[in-house]
Formats: structure tokens, C-alpha cells, sequence
């Protein structure tokens, strides 16, 4: 049976054989897109030619160790496949990501991108999202008054994200993330809608109608396509 680690590395280098030579791709973030970048840099060896838009500081720094070339998202005229991570995936392929604190650029990647792919282990698997805290970027400036009208719209727990060693985390656009511990969404595009119209929102960990398929990895060696139908 194998690892969660070696799922990822099951799941990260089976998709790197999705990207063809020449192609500008996507480049999510988190332990399981490590992986991603990791084969492709091994493919950038043999002669292998890609262009990255990355998804965080931390996959440009990654990327850079394995000789990917990055751009910057405005001087990408095209991006024909983004590949990310997800912390929940429910049957729809609707998400929940953001637990790595880039869901802000993960979305405008994603959004950019003609085909957007999730790579995870078959515990990221839920049938209804929720269960995983729900992550929203808003400003600093008025934070405190989103989390007073989150608590007032949704009465559910929140808790602005902090650092292991003390202080507000702090995302690459300089904003701060409150999560939301609502249980169970059970109608995630009226608690999306719901959110955007708060003012000092901006952006949520919900990601609806975006993914058109998933590569799922199991402890048995096994993987799994799932494709969502509309």
C-alpha cells in the first residue's frame, strides 16, 4: 500500500505527461504539485520546452530550482492547461482549495487557462464540501468587519489564518484569510455569490464549474479519471 507522499508522487508524475512540448501551462500549488514540478523539470532535461505561469511564490522558487521558465500571467497570450491541487473534491468536481493561501492566484490562473485538471489522493474525495474550512482572501484594511459580516450572514466559526510562529498569514498579494467552518455547503454557489457581495472580499476557496476533470490516487497503486459531465 502506498503512502500519502507516494500518492502524490503518483498522481504529480502521471500528470506531467499531459503537457506537451511548447505548451504554456499553469502551475498550481501545494505538496501534490511538487511532484508536478518536480517530473517536469526532469523533462526539461531531455530537451522538453514549456512556459509556466506560476500560482504562488513558493512553486516560483520550486520551478526555478528545476529550470522552468516562468511568466508572469499578462504576458501569457495563451495557457493551454493549468494543473492544481484541491483541498476537497465533491462529485460535480466542485472544490474547495486554498488551504496553501493562494486561492486568489489559483482561480485567475485557472480562470486564464483553456483546460484546468486537479490532480489529489482519494482523500481529498467528499460528497458534499464543507467539511474542509472554507477559505476566503479578503483586505486587511476592513478584515475585521468581513469576519463580523461573515458571522452575521453565515453564524458559522471563523478564524482569521495565522502563522505557526505567531502573527496573521499574510498571502503574496498582501491579504489575510479568514476560514470558515461551515460543516457542510449545501448550495456553494449561494454562499459564493453570498461572500463577493461583502465588501474587503477578494476571492473565495470555491471553485465552481471550473475543473473539467480530476486524476484521483489511490493507496493501491491505482488511478482514477473523473470527468465532469456539464
Amino acid at each position: 500500500m502506498l503512502t500519502n507522499a507516494a500518492i502524490k508522487e503518483l498522481v504529480g508524475t502521471q500528470a506531467a505527461e499531459l503537457v506537451q512540448s511548447g505548451m504554456t501551462i499553469g502551475l498550481g500549488t501545494g505538496t501534490t504539485i511538487e511532484w508536478l514540478i518536480k517530473a517536469l523539470g526532469n523533462k526539461i532535461i531531455s530537451g522538453f520546452e514549456i512556459r509556466a505561469v506560476s500560482t504562488s511564490e513558493a512553486s516560483s522558487k520550486l520551478a526555478a530550482q528545476y529550470n522552468i521558465p516562468l511568466i508572469e500571467l499578462n504576458d501569457a497570450a495563451k495557457i493551454q492547461l493549468a494543473i492544481d491541487g484541491a483541498d476537497e473534491i465533491d462529485p460535480q468536481l466542485q472544490l474547495i482549495k486554498g488551504g496553501g493561501g493562494a486561492l486568489f492566484r489559483e482561480k485567475m490562473v485557472a480562470s486564464a487557462a483553456e483546460k484546468f485538471i486537479v490532480i489529489a489522493d482519494h482523500s481529498k474525495l467528499v460528497e458534499q464540501l464543507g467539511a474542509y474550512p472554507l477559505p476566503v482572501e479578503v483586505m486587511m484594511f476592513n478584515w475585521k468587519q468581513v469576519e463580523k459580516q461573515m458571522h452575521r450572514l453565515f453564524g458559522k466559526p471563523l478564524q482569521l489564518r495565522m502563522k505557526k510562529d505567531g502573527g496573521p498569514f499574510v498571502t503574496d498579494h498582501g491579504n489575510y484569510i479568514i476560514d470558515i467552518s461551515f460543516g457542510e455547503i449545501t448550495d456553494p454557489a449561494a454562499v459564493n455569490n453570498t461572500l463577493h457581495d461583502i465588501p474587503g472580499v477578494i476571492e473565495t476557496g470555491l471553485f465552481l464549474g471550473m475543473a473539467r476533470k480530476v486524476l484521483i490516487g489511490y493507496p493501491d497503486g491505482q488511478t482514477e479519471w473523473r470527468e465532469r459531465i456539464s
